[in-house]
């Protein structure tokens, strides 16, 4: 502890305020909110969704250690009412505030509220991701509409959160301005400055260091799949059902391009396609009679309309009851997720236009069509790039 005297003639001396569990708990978590924020796409949901594991981790320990923790971590060191919030902004107005050591009135109301909305966002993702992707611990728990809702929740709430955000950042510029001290200084090292006599807090570096390993080893498990994957067996970070499968309806239909499972149109379609068989887009499928109902029977009890999976809901929903289409990517789903690809990776060898769905998309052939289980390819992405 080093020690000083200020231009008065009080001698002060550097104050341990911030110990290494809530210091990486802080950076930790801006990191979070950053990296989801950046990988909304769905094709880094593995990202995005750890982001958000991680934070919901990082709030649970800072709620414990609010109560366990230092003095100027605990919870009941920042309890200011609502007047002494009031008071406290009067007095930066008038460019006069007092100075807390640890949180200032509103700053302990911006970490209420951050806390708080940082573990509804979590709880929303958590919904979200069960709902709409029948992934994580509460897959099933909602039907797709209600996982839709979440989602839009879960965004309002991390727009709110930014909000927050910035305004929590430009009240510590102020306050580092008021007080001629660097806030963001003193919770990178841990220390601020004060009259000797301070109480200072211990560094609790064993917990910091069991923070940092169990991160280490949270991160080094999730993403296990892309240290071992092989241009043979790319990695997938997420399957979806088992969906219902026919060998006949394969062979058939698999005998010339991808059996596109039943799921990606609706069950008119397929009675539609069926009954044209004879005249399947310019060829005669020259199927028996037999082998037509058997195959039409599983495509319609397993259309689009049962929404097995995601993309089968969102592409049922998108077409008008009205129109009986005989391509998935007439689907205005489809279109729509589509809509940005150029004619120059549609021709592309690798890719060959736009039946070839398992180009891109590792689960093409069970038919999920997850949102994290899509590749480019390499010389696709250079061309992607080029462009």
């Amino acid at each position: 502890m080093t020690q000083r005297k200020s231009n008065g003639g009080v001698r002060e001396t550097k104050v341990r305020v911030w110990d290494i569990p809530i210091r990486l708990f802080h950076w930790t978590l801006v990191s979070c909110f950053v990296i989801a924020w950046f990988t909304l796409d769905n094709r880094y949901l593995d990202v995005h969704v750890f982001a958000g594991y991680l934070m919901g981790g990082l709030i649970l320990f800072r709620l414990l250690w609010g109560f366990i923790g230092g003095p100027y971590a605990r919870f009941r060191n920042f309890a200011f009412n609502y007047s002494k919030v009031q008071n406290y902004l009067k007095d930066v107005l008038n460019k006069h505030p007092s100075r807390f050591l640890g949180h200032n009135p509103a700053g302990s109301w911006a970490i209420y509220l951050l806390l708080g909305l940082g573990l509804s966002m979590v709880i929303t993702g958590l919904l979200a991701f069960g709902g709409e992707e029948r992934q994580g611990p509460l897959a099933g728990l909602l039907n797709f509409p209600q996982g839709r809702f979440a989602h839009e929740l879960h965004e309002w709430l991390s727009w709110l959160m930014l909000g927050v955000v910035i305004i929590h950042v430009m009240g510590v510029l102020v306050e580092s301005m008021l007080h001629r001290e660097n806030l963001v200084v003193s919770m990178l090292t841990g220390f601020k400055s004060s009259t000797a006599g301070a109480m200072s807090t211990l560094s609790h570096w064993k917990v910091g260091a069991t923070m940092l390993v169990a991160i280490f080893t949270a991160g080094l498990f999730w993403f296990r799949g892309h240290l071992t994957e092989t241009p043979e067996q790319l990695y997938q970070p997420f399957y979806g059902p088992a969906l219902p499968d026919n060998s006949l309806w394969r062979e058939e239909c698999g005998a010339c391009h991808l059996a596109f499972h039943p799921s990606l149109l609706p069950a008119r379609s397929w009675k539609a396609m069926m009954q044209e068989q004879a005249s399947h887009f310019g060829e005669d499928l020259s199927l028996e009679q037999d082998t037509v109902k058997q195959i039409e029977t599983f495509l319609v009890e397993n259309a689009a309309e049962q929404g097995l999976t995601e993309a089968a809901w969102k592409i049922n929903r998108s077409i008008p009851q009205t129109e009986i289409l005989l391509r998935i990517t007439e689907a205005p789903y489809w279109i729509k997720k589509h809509q940005e690809i150029s004619d120059a990776v549609w021709k592309h060898p690798k890719v060959n236009g736009q039946v070839d769905c398992a180009a891109c998309h590792i689960d093409a052939a069970a038919g999920t069509f997850e949102d994290a289980a899509m590749h480019l390819p390499d010389d696709v992405k250079a061309t992607v790039t080029s462009e």
